[in-house]
């Protein structure tokens, strides 16, 4: 890139004082989609995923990773002058998701709430807007959360890895942080490879536009340029962890950009349990977070298409010691899971309408 990065750095020390994140209980093989519409000879881009069920939706996953985080900052509520959720798949056309969640937790009177939407980086938008407030010293504690219950037409390819689930970042003060974010990048441009009109029940899609030029150039410069700006290269980083669409684009970007597999394995969520959307490279962080120790350096990039990506680099400190026994961790919503087979997932998410 020719232009000069500019980075984004708050004037106070900031970061991660609590975490948390939440995955449905049902899951849906990828086997079960290719017996319905490929009579089992389509190829599996994951093995199976998230379901939300008939009593869930953002709000209520966004309540429980909320809950979670505070369980980890050790935080009254009532401290907590932001609550932002990012997402494209709002309960509600007109009536904010994040009023709701706010007043759950109990952060209700004296907050700021709003809704983010950026397509898949909605959330690290959250994350990015609460460094600005609390490094600014507005505020002492935000809220930023990323979730979504993501849609994909019966039988088109994003059937497969349209799933449910995300996470919640309590952004407070540098002393206080189990993980210093030391600086974001962005970079975007206009570029349709995925859109949903108002009105549309799916989204749609540039089938292979989708990676080249969206998904790969967008990650890759964002990366590299937060890397070039902070004078690091992938082997000073513990982990990384990237949008995960599918299982094959984090793993080919991570390699672009020079890491190897160990490093991208832990945020590597999306076999198990699909995309998340506005949750999907975030969650994948919060099970970094589950295991990772004090030195630690993170590399997170996100992306949203139409389209654009998110860096950050994230430093673990010392206050990091027992923070994951304190609420449910990612791996064991994982591992906590109902199998369901097509029919009683058109159910759960409204695919059979009538006319």
């Amino acid at each position: 890139m020719s232009e000069k990065i500019t980075l984004l750095k708050p004037e106070n020390p900031v970061g991660i004082v609590g975490y948390g994140s939440y995955v449905p209980r049902y899951r849906l093989p990828a086997s079960e989609i290719s017996r319905i519409w490929t009579d089992g000879m389509g190829g599996l881009p994951i093995e199976e995923k998230s379901v939300a069920g008939p009593d869930e939706d953002v709000t209520t996953m966004s309540i429980e990773a909320a809950r979670n985080s505070l369980k980890r900052a050790g935080i009254s509520p009532q401290d907590i002058r932001a609550v932002w959720v990012g997402s494209e798949s709002h309960p509600y056309a007109v009536k904010p998701t994040s009023t709701i969640v706010a007043e759950a937790i109990g952060a209700v009177p004296s907050t700021q709430a709003a809704d983010w939407e950026f397509a898949c980086k909605a959330g690290t938008e959250a994350m990015v807007a609460a460094m600005g407030l609390v490094g600014s010293g507005m505020a002492r504690y935000a809220l930023a959360i990323g979730m979504d219950i993501a849609q994909g037409r019966p039988g088109d390819p994003l059937e497969y890895t349209a799933a449910a689930g995300g996470a919640a970042f309590l952004i407070g003060p540098g002393e206080e942080a189990l993980a210093i974010i030391e600086a974001s990048y962005s970079f975007v441009t206009d570029t349709p490879d995925f859109w949903r009109r108002a009105y549309q029940k799916y989204p749609e899609h540039g089938h292979r536009f989708t990676g080249e030029p969206s998904y790969f150039k967008h990650i890759t410069e964002a990366g590299q340029a937060m890397m070039d700006a902070t004078d690091t290269k992938p082997e000073d980083y513990a982990y990384c962890v990237f949008h995960q669409p599918n299982t094959k684009f984090p793993q080919r970007v991570g390699k672009m950009l020079g890491f190897n597999a160990e490093q991208i394995k832990t945020g590597l969520l999306v076999p198990k349990i699909g995309n998340t959307y506005s949750g999907s490279a975030i969650i994948g962080l919060t099970a970094i977070l589950d295991e990772a120790k004090l030195g630690d350096n993170i590399l997170m990039v996100s992306y949203g298409s139409g389209a654009g990506s998110d860096a950050m680099v994230l430093s673990v400190t010392d206050n990091i010691s027992g923070k994951s026994e304190k609420a449910t961790t990612t791996q064991q919503y994982i591992e906590r899971r109902t199998e369901i087979d097509y029919a009683t997932y058109a159910r759960l998410r409204g695919k059979l309408v009538k006319k």
